[in-house]
């Protein structure tokens, strides 16, 4: 009798056993369930009866694994990675694009015959491992890149060479009435589409917990938008928390992986947002933090004998700087923005190194205080030293100069009376156009 892996995967652990046994597998104890599951499966296959795999939830028209033919090819997708020899896998976004056996190798020849780019989301025909004594499946033939047919991706843009602007088109960060720290943020510091903004903030300031309201406010007011969370050098328990609050792709490398591990999973991402807004999409990036994806990068520059204050090499923030750097709004396609945290006051003579080689790049950079966190006054923003270029592009012009009269009014007192009186006048009115009418009054 034969199952499926479905069937397998809904089995008891002893009866699994007793499945591997008859089939002659050793080893059974010392083996994991997923593990015998894909063996058994393996078996089958070789045997040539089909079996239907449990499909994968993918961000982009995953379309389910099916089999043709004698079970020997398979249609698969995955998000490609071209590495530096020429060829590339497809990697799966459910496990943060980390390197596996289950990845799909694509040829150089497919990669230049179809013009891929890394984190294309690419489709096709594959062979099973068994066909040529591979470790992995190889793709045979691109079915669509992007959702789309291949031959109509020939002309797509190349993100490097579009033309970036200033953000000029708003996103709404104001939900709830008690959600105070998106109001205040959508009348003082406002984001745009293809803004690069810098959250700098200390430690248990709040960081987090504003980088999930950020997230969930673009996910209810701009559902068009396709945000991805990206959390660096993180602990395990805060990716488990954000994803429970934020119902987004989340992509993780926490601290007990390897530098090349953060490298690669920021890459693959930046490549992937890349893509979309060469689609005409726009993209939402939510990185926690820049400060230690600088740290992942000085860890892997070569030692160049020029090292600045603080350990740090004089090239290691050509690769942070430069995924920051990406966030733009483009006149012929998409627009790509990055909301990204800097760590200061952390007692580490590099993260100082590192704020300031980052300071002034955004265009858009919201201060969190230690003293309003202290007093526990939220949300704990630094209006005096927080703000938005080009503002009057986002806001307007009614709105922008009610704005500066707030902002020349509150300038007579300290950030903690400013953001005190804020949030006293925010809690009796139920939005931000009534809190400017009564301003008004």
């Amino acid at each position: 009798m034969t199952f499926t892996v479905e069937e397998l995967e809904k089995l008891k652990w002893n009866e699994l056993r007793r499945i591997a046994s008859n089939l002659n597998i050793k080893d059974i104890p010392r083996k994991k369930k997923n593990d015998l599951i894909k063996e058994i499966a393996e078996i089958n296959l070789k045997n040539t009866v089909a079996v239907k795999e449990k499909p994968k939830k993918q961000e982009l028209k995953e379309i389910p694994e099916t089999k043709q033919g004698e079970g020997l090819t398979e249609i698969k997708s995955g998000y490609l990675e071209i590495l530096p020899d020429g060829f590339g896998f497809l990697r799966s976004a459910e496990n943060s694009y980390v390197p596996s056996n289950d990845d799909i190798y694509v040829s150089p020849i497919l990669i230049k015959k179809y013009r891929l780019r890394s984190g294309d989301f690419v489709k096709g025909v594959c062979n099973h491992p068994s066909v040529n004594n591979e470790k992995y499946y190889s793709m045979s033939e691109v079915q669509s890149i992007n959702g789309y047919k291949p031959e109509k991706m020939f002309d797509r843009p190349l993100f490097d060479k579009l033309t970036p602007l200033y953000p000029h088109e708003k996103i709404n960060l104001e939900t709830e009435r008690n959600q105070i720290s998106m109001r205040v943020m959508d009348l003082l510091t406002p984001i745009g589409k293809g803004q690069r903004g810098l959250i700098v903030a200390a430690p248990r300031t709040g960081k987090t917990m504003l980088l999930q309201a950020i997230a969930n406010a673009i996910l209810k007011n701009h559902p068009e938008i396709y945000l991805i969370c990206l959390l660096i050098d993180e602990r395990p328990e805060e990716v488990t928390d954000m994803k429970q609050h934020v119902d987004a792709e989340v992509v993780s490398s926490t601290f007990d992986e390897t530098p090349q591990r953060h490298i690669q999973v920021s890459e693959m991402v930046l490549n992937k947002a890349k893509r979309l807004v060469e689609m005409g999409k726009d993209v939402v990036i939510v990185l926690d933090s820049l400060t230690r994806l600088a740290r992942a990068s000085n860890a892997l520059t070569p030692s160049s004998g020029r090292v600045m204050s603080g350990g740090l090499e004089s090239s290691a923030l050509q690769r942070p700087k430069k995924f920051f750097g990406s966030a733009r709004a483009t006149q012929e396609a998409g627009s790509l923005t990055i909301i990204a945290t800097a760590l200061v006051d952390t007692g580490s003579k590099m993260d100082e190194v590192i704020f300031e080689e980052f300071k002034g790049t955004g265009n858009m950079e919201v201060n969190l205080s230690r003293e309003l966190m202290d007093r526990r006054i939220f949300p704990t923003i630094d209006i005096h030293r927080s703000g938005t270029r080009k503002e009057e592009l986002l806001l307007a012009p009614d709105t922008l100069n009610k704005v500066w009269v707030l902002r020349k009014f509150l300038s007579r007192v300290d950030h903690v009376e400013a953001m005190e009186f804020i949030v006293e006048k925010m809690r009796k009115t139920a939005s931000n156009k009534e809190f400017l009418k009564a301003m008004q009054s």
